[in-house]
């Protein structure tokens, strides 16, 4: 997602101007999220599937320009060039989605199924990514987050989480992480996040975690 952000600003870079008229150096884009653990009718875990909400200032900017038959309303395949764009951008940061069951890195397929939303002025992006080797671990841990702390991801107030299909016996937790502050995001300054990539992972300490027991 950040890739697409630079992108589209022309590798520059945003500043969101916040009530106190300060700007934060990090985040830029905010998401709120529900996600389904999927599981086959034999009990184990096939893969997550996202339902990403972005802000308004972003939606606003990434619709920009685009063709529509409608004012003010985006079809599905208005927005199919986008999420197209959006999926592939993602692949660079692991699509933000890091598993693991029983302790054990869990790896991803591609992505699959992936479509844009339009509704009450903001983009939803569905996609599912499917387990490269579905299983039945007694604990699953998914961690959603942006390594580079470009994208500030939070749990959708109201059910954020959804097992589909799990066996009963299966329980979830949804772990929230603490925010940064205004005052340390202006501390650390963007030039800190700037040099922030993938490897770093310094974005790790605010996943949001799912965790999925199943006795």
């Amino acid at each position: 997602m950040r890739s697409i952000i630079l992108t589209s600003l022309a590798a520059t870079t945003m500043w969101f101007a916040q009530p106190s008229g300060l700007a934060w150096a990090h985040p830029h884009v905010w998401v709120t999220m529900k996600n389904e653990l999927l599981f086959a009718p034999d009990g184990s875990v096939t893969g997550v599937r996202h339902a990403w909400t972005f802000d308004d200032m972003f939606s606003a900017f990434a619709t920009q320009g685009l063709e529509q038959k409608t004012k003010g309303a985006f079809t599905r395949d208005e927005l199919a060039p986008l999420a197209k764009v959006n999926i592939e951008s993602l692949k660079e940061f692991a699509y933000f989605t890091f598993a693991k069951m029983n302790g054990q890195t869990a790896k991803f397929n591609g992505p699959t199924d992936y479509w844009l939303d339009y509704k009450d002025s903001v983009l939803t992006l569905h996609f599912t990514l499917p387990f490269t080797a579905p299983a039945k671990p007694k604990v699953l841990d998914v961690d959603v987050y942006d390594p580079t702390y470009f994208v500030d991801f939070a749990f959708a107030k109201k059910d954020p989480v959804a097992l589909a299909g799990a066996p009963v016996s299966c329980k979830f937790t949804a772990q929230k992480p603490n925010d940064l502050s205004a005052g340390q995001s202006q501390q650390l300054g963007e030039a800190f996040f700037n040099k922030l990539d993938t490897m770093s992972n310094w974005g790790a300490q605010f996943a949001n975690r799912l965790v999925v027991t199943c006795p």
